[in-house]
Formats: structure tokens, sequence, C-alpha cells
């Protein structure tokens, strides 16, 4: 859990730095941040993706996990549960500044959260007690908490909370044994997590608004469809 400590720490810093420097950058330069950020994101989740080695399970994956999320419109939940923080922590902001919180919630929650070393460096941290992945990516979510913060404001810092329950379970859940995740099933849940990667940058450059957080159960769907092959004997590699 050390390293999701040190994550928590370094997006809170660069967030505050971020949502206090933000009235200081002219529009045109919070524009070019944004889009640099969302080119960033493709750039991420399009290596992330080919760590698949079998590209069905990846897509079988987001189609369930995707019917999954719109089910339970998970987007809409984790949009709720951000408004009710805004309504908490940010008094008399007007309606521009509400959706901005919301969005640099959902938004930061889903780019800090979702992506390879969240996952490998979680279950490192849980299984051996090594942090290095993760304070390598503490490092990088505080320099993008910044960015974030400079043109989304506060609503970044509350995605601390997504976080430390999110990346802190993983870790978690993987110090209880070796065997609850193999190779294959961090491969496969990896690209999947670059997929859904890929919508955030297309949000984030406004090219297609797709409810990426409605796609987040397929990263639990992609290793239990691993697990569940490995059990009935069929050949994973494509």
């Amino acid at each position: 859990m050390i390293g999701t400590i040190v994550n928590a720490i370094t997006v809170f810093i660069g967030g505050t730095l971020g949502t206090f420097l933000g009235s200081r950058f002219p529009a045109r330069m919070q524009e070019t941040i944004f889009a640099a950020l969302g080119l960033f994101t493709l750039f991420i989740g399009m290596n992330s993706a080919f760590a698949t080695g079998n590209a069905l399970i990846v897509l079988g994956s987001l189609l369930v996990g995707g019917l999954l999320g719109e089910a339970i419109q998970l987007e809409a939940k984790l949009e709720r549960f951000g408004e009710w923080l805004r309504d908490r922590l940010v008094k008399g902001g007007d309606g521009g500044a509400a959706s901005r919180f919301v969005e640099g919630f959902v938004t930061a929650s889903l780019v800090f959260c979702v992506g390879p070393l969240t996952i490998q460096g979680a279950i490192e941290d849980g299984l051996t007690g090594d942090a290095t992945k993760l304070i390598v990516k503490a490092m990088m979510d505080g320099f993008a908490a910044l960015a974030f913060a400079t043109t989304l404001g506060p609503g970044v810092l509350a995605s601390i909370i997504v976080i430390l329950g999110f990346q802190g379970g993983i870790s978690l859940l993987a110090s209880f044994g070796a065997n609850v995740f193999t190779e294959p099933m961090i491969a496969e849940l990896t690209a999947t997590g670059g997929v859904v990667l890929l919508s955030i940058g297309l949000r984030l450059l406004e090219l297609k608004q797709i409810r990426a957080a409605n796609l987040l159960p397929a990263l639990f769907v992609a290793p239990t469809a691993v697990a569940v092959m490995d059990a009935l004997g069929i050949t994973y590699y494509l």
C-alpha cells in the first residue's frame, strides 16, 4: 500500500498547485495543455492495448463489460458521486464550475486508475512489497494532476479517493496470494485497460464523448475470461 499512498500524495500536491495556477493560465494555454494530455493518453492507451495475446478476449471483455456498465449506469453513478463530493467540498460555485468539478473528478479518476502501471504496480506492491512501479506512476500522475487541475480545477483532487480505493484494493487483493493474478490475466487486463484509455483520450480531445466509465467492468471481465479458459484447458494465445 506504500506505493498507493505515495501516489495519492503526489496527486494531491500536483492537483493543489494546478488548482491555484489555473486562473493564471490564458484560455489558449489551457486548451493546448488539454490537447497534449489527450494525445498522451491516446499514446499510453495504444501501447497498453498491444499487450494482448488474444485480441478476442479484449473485444469480448469490452462488449460484456460495456453492457454491464450500461446496465448499472456506472458512469452516471460516478458522476453523482462527484456531484456529492462537489456539494460538500465546493461552496457557491456557478454551473460551469460545478460541471468542471465533476468532469475533473471522472476524467482524472479514469486516467490515474486505468493503465499498465496501475495494475502491475499495485500487484507487485501487494505481492512483494516492491513499490517501484507505483512510485514511478506517482511522479507521472503528480505532473498530470497539475496539468488537469489547471483546466478542470479541484475535481482532480477528489480522484484521490478512487486511487486509494481501486489501486489500494488491487494491492490488498494481491497480498492474499501470488496465484490470484497470472501473467496472461495481467496482460489481458492491461490491454483492455489500454482500450479504455483510448476512449478517455478521445474525450479529452473532444472527438467523441464516450461513456468511458461504463467500460470499466471490462477490467474485471478480461482476467476472469483468462481464468475460465485456463480452467477449461482452452488455448489462450491465438
